[in-house]
């Protein structure tokens, strides 16, 4: 499901149809008004039309589902810091606006989840979802690869930061709140460390239990588009990821009862390093010891000292500990990445930290 090969059959495939049927390329936009994120892409949307031969129709949507946005007053509140930032880095000119859900949604709700997804924001096109500004990239380059990009115009709207960008030695502490039942956490595990040894900062593990053994609700829409997103960013970044043995559960709880051990002997990262790599791209089961002890191995830690503490209950005040300061921050998902009062949410996120860390320079 997630591999690069099975993405380009589907889109032949849509290709092939639309062809046949004499359809346009028709790029729909749900749009929720009152999302900070959508009026974002709304506004860089208007651009996009200047540079692709496509039809754009866009649907009003209301807000997204309990079960999508579970702490909805602390994403409007993070949203609107994470868009203005997200717009200065793009070099778009935009200020959020207040505005009310749009009214009689329902029909274009209904198409929203019959294609697949939960909330506004989003793009849709042949079978596939780009969110917000963020996503829009990946849909230009599809366009510009159908041969749509008008002559003349200018290149993507938006890139993507790469990371780390510099160097340094600021002395800082990079803290990064961490889910092993997260993909998103999964696919940054490599970038985080470079980023931190790039500015000679301290990388700090600071782990929370999941969302979903936290009892918080996730429908099973975003479980879907979550995987098939992570793995293009993975594909985009060039990292390991797709053969998947999912570790709710058992395999999280002994991983977390390990992590304490590890840090007391300087091997934190590494061993989550393997953990999360064997797991989201190694299709390790890390609820059996077998697994377990092929993840342990190649970190340089003891297996034999593993097995007397595995499975201890000591790093439940821990995560919690770690759950509340990240709260406190305004933050209640992960990856997220702190420095100093400086935080914010996402793998797609750490140029964030960069400039916060360049300032530390300056």
């Amino acid at each position: 499901m997630l591999s690069r090969e099975t993405l380009e059959a589907k889109r032949d495939k849509f290709e092939r149809a639309r062809v046949n049927s004499g359809a346009p390329h028709l790029v729909e936009f749900f749009h929720d008004p009152s999302d900070p994120y959508s009026q974002l892409l709304e506004q860089a949307l208007q651009d996009f039309q200047t540079r692709y031969d496509v039809k754009l129709i866009k649907h009003l949507v209301g807000p997204p589902a309990v079960d999508a946005t579970p702490e909805r007053q602390k994403l409007r509140e993070y949203a609107i810091l994470d868009v203005d930032r997200l717009a200065r880095c793009a070099g778009i000119d935009f200020k959020y606006e207040t505005r009310l859900p749009a009214e009689n949604t329902a029909p274009a709700d209904t198409r929203l989840k019959s294609l697949g997804h939960y909330m506004g924001g989003m793009i849709y096109y042949g079978g596939e979802w780009y969110w917000g500004l963020d996503r829009l990239h990946y849909l230009e380059a599809r366009m510009t690869d159908l041969g749509l990009h008008h002559d003349g115009s200018k290149g993507l709207i938006f890139t993507p930061p790469i990371v780390p960008s510099g160097t340094g030695n600021t002395g800082a502490q990079l803290h990064w709140y961490i889910s092993f039942r997260s993909p998103y956490s999964a696919i940054v595990r490599d970038r985080v460390k470079d980023l931190a040894d790039a500015y000679g900062a301290e990388l700090k593990l600071r782990f929370v239990l999941p969302m979903v053994m936290r009892g918080l609700p996730v429908s099973p829409l975003k479980k879907k588009y979550i995987p098939l997103d992570t793995a293009r960013e993975a594909q985009r970044l060039d990292v390991k990821f797709g053969r998947i043995c999912d570790p709710i559960g058992k395999p999280v709880e002994l991983a977390y009862s390990l992590l304490p051990w590890a840090r007391a002997q300087g091997r934190d990262y590494e061993f989550a390093q393997s953990w999360l790599r064997g797991v989201w791209a190694e299709g390790i089961d890390a609820g059996q010891m077998a697994g377990l002890r092929k993840i342990i191995n190649r970190t340089g830690l003891d297996w034999a000292e593993a097995k007397t503490i595995v499975g201890s209950e000591d790093w439940r005040g821990e995560a919690e500990t770690n759950r509340i300061e990240m709260m406190d921050y305004g933050i209640w998902g992960v990856p997220s990445f702190r420095v100093g009062d400086t935080i914010t949410w996402g793998q797609d996120r750490l140029w964030v930290i960069e400039e916060k860390l360049q300032s530390i320079l300056s």
